[in-house]
């Protein structure tokens, strides 16, 4: 070990290996070549910081970038994966780590960077006591950088044993200001373990989970799985390494919030400050699908357009006082956007936030002259007004909580056109639940008659190609005289459940006509498997309603209307289905009758024993 390298160590209190005190540098190794390089780089601080933005998935915007660092070109420690390996190997990991902040941090300030910065940190360098006596802050301070706008990204490179000492270093720099996040969950040593005990404000997970999810299952349900704990651990989780626009839409889909990786900008010295026309379009579409989704599932579509207010806003160059002045003289104002020169969104501004702030003592005198954007949410919540209420009342309930009271910017083709507030989203939202409650089932809770109705119209107007399939339930009224209408009712709740869990939620829509029928109007394209898949489940389901003597007879002696004694047979299901092609019907009346009379022979068919009870009206198929 050299003496500079030996004098290093002793200055930041660092113990070295012990391999590198018992033994020299000179044995003709690679490792003096090496320890020469990274105390070069480090005397002459020859790192290099890159950005990397993390989006909104649901607006495009840039909430803040990660501080990524790089070695000289022509050096073998220019990958960070090399210059840490070294830099443990030589005792100088929190030198480095501390060099590398710093950087980070610099460059961050020269290229006046806005939202977060997410600062790579590992939990060895977060224990140091050298960087719990505020050395980084005091950097921090020095650049003008606020506690509040770094995020301390936990990376872990080996297991963290000290979960308790952890937690309170964690908590140290929670109280001066610091979010928290855990990068790479499901690739380090205990991340999950780290997440429950930290409760870290953010979470990032691994690539490995993103690339290909479109066409994996497993992968789906795993990000679904985080997604919905984070919601309940109130944190915000950031997808990394989506490359591609099949993965981007899958995630979309199923909610991430926050995204990251080459699709939508790749690490660089001087990185975007918004994402590009591509990303917009993207997000467009998806949440076109999603509003077609909602329509295929018998919701009312009712878009944010209807909620828009056109308000004033205001531009960058904007003062506070001048915003200020504009709340005073509309009150009614609730909050302003502030809007580029190309009419996009850069930010909104709170009444509440802003009064409260001029309220302090000299806030007005000191702030007053400076531009709004000082005092703006730089990721407010932005949506298009063709995105479906539901769909932004889920966007709203993913965003931090201020997001509600705040309200939201409305856009049409990513251009400002208004805002909208959480107050009349409740009020839409409250209204459309009642109207649906008043057509739907009571007992099942799905939609009646009504509705669907207004859906088998929507699919002839959209001219789309769909299968309605009329499921009824045989012997069903001798079960309820013998066993009681509360057991029938059981029967038909089952039913109802079995039949929504077999169909596809995303354009599968599934109707209670009365008593015990039903309509499922399928535009999956394996619709006949999964009537084939309902009438078997349910028909083995149906068993446990009966009793045991019941179900070993395969059926009971039962009055008929005439007064004989005959044998009937434990309740099956029957589906009649008729394929629907566009421009062939005009009417729901008439699909309901081609529909009535595929079921009936569906029955006829089931009562001789010449099929599963699936029957399917050929003629309308051809």
């Amino acid at each position: 070990m050299s003496s500079l390298t030996q004098s290093i160590i002793n200055s930041e209190g660092i113990q070295p290996p012990a391999s590198l005190l018992s033994s020299g540098s000179g044995n003709g190794t690679a490792f003096p070549s090496i320890e020469q390089q990274l105390l070069e780089i480090i005397r002459k601080r020859q790192l290099k910081a890159l950005f990397q933005p993390i989006m909104d998935m649901r607006n495009g915007n840039y909430i803040g970038y990660e501080g990524l660092i790089r070695g000289p070109s022509n050096s073998p420690l220019h990958t960070p994966i090399n210059l840490f390996r070294a830099s443990a190997m030589y005792g100088l990991s929190n030198v480095v780590e501390r060099l590398c902040r710093e950087v980070v941090m610099e460059s961050f300030c020269q290229l006046n960077l806005s939202g977060k910065l997410f600062l790579n940190v590992s939990p060895e360098c977060l224990l140091n006591a050298h960087f719990r006596e505020g050395e980084t802050v005091a950097f921090m301070q020095k650049m003008g950088i606020a506690p509040e706008q770094v995020i301390i990204e936990l990376t872990e490179h080996q297991p963290t044993y000290d979960y308790t000492l952890l937690r309170d270093a964690v908590l140290h720099y929670r109280k001066q200001g610091f979010q928290i996040a855990i990068d790479d969950l499901g690739e380090g040593f205990s991340s999950l373990r780290l997440w429950s005990e930290l409760m870290p404000d953010y979470v990032k997970m691994d690539m490995h989970f993103s690339q290909g999810i479109h066409q994996d299952k497993v992968k789906q349900h795993f990000v679904q799985t985080i997604q919905n704990l984070a919601k309940i651990a109130n944190c915000k989780v950031i997808v990394e390494g989506i490359e591609t626009e099949a993965d981007f839409a899958v995630l979309h889909d199923i909610g991430i919030p926050f995204g990251q990786g080459y699709l939508i900008a790749r690490p660089a010295p001087l990185p975007g400050i918004a994402s590009d026309d591509k990303i917009h379009d993207l997000i467009q579409t998806r949440m076109t699908a999603s509003g077609q989704r909602e329509r295929r599932t018998g919701r009312h579509l009712v878009r944010a357009e209807k909620l828009l207010i056109r308000s004033p806003y205001v531009t960058p160059d904007t003062t506070n006082d001048q915003v200020y002045g504009l709340m005073t003289r509309m009150p009614e104002l609730h909050a302003v956007p502030v809007i580029d020169t190309n009419r996009k969104p850069v930010g909104l501004i709170s009444r509440y936030k802003l009064i409260d702030f001029f309220s302090r003592l000299y806030s007005r005198e000191l702030f007053g002259k400076r531009s709004c954007v000082q005092l703006m949410d730089e990721a407010p919540v932005v949506v298009d007004k063709d995105i479906s209420i539901q769909s932004l009342s889920r966007v709203l309930a993913d965003s931090a909580q201020h997001h509600l009271s705040d309200g939201f910017i409305i856009t049409e083709n990513g251009m400002y056109i208004g805002i909208g507030t959480g107050q009349d989203l409740m009020r839409e939202m409250t209204e459309q639940q009642i109207n649906a409650a008043r057509y739907a089932n009571p007992l099942t809770l799905l939609p009646g008659n009504v509705a669907i109705n207004e859906e088998i119209d929507r699919l002839l107007a959209e001219k789309v190609p769909f299968v309605a399939a009329y499921c009824d339930l045989d012997n069903f009224k001798p079960f309820n005289d013998r066993y009681g209408y509360s057991r029938g009712d059981d029967i038909i709740e089952y039913a109802g459940k079995m039949l929504q869990q077999a169909c596809n939620i995303h354009c599968d829509f599934v109707g209670h006509i009365g008593g015990d029928d039903f309509l499922i109007l399928f535009q999956s394209p394996d619709w006949q498997a999964r009537c084939e898949n309902i009438i078997s489940q349910i028909n083995t389901g149906l068993q446990q309603f009966f009793t045991r003597e019941d179900r070993q007879n395969k059926g009971y002696l039962e009055e008929n209307r005439q007064g004989e004694r005959v044998f009937v047979h434990l309740v099956s299901l029957s589906i009649g289905a008729v394929s629907i092609e566009p421009g062939l019907i005009d009417s729901h009346a008439e699909i309901s009758t081609l529909a009535a009379s595929a079921k009936k022979m569906a029955k006829k068919q089931a009562q001789k024993g010449e099929g599963s009870g699936l029957f399917i009206d050929r003629r309308a198929v051809e």
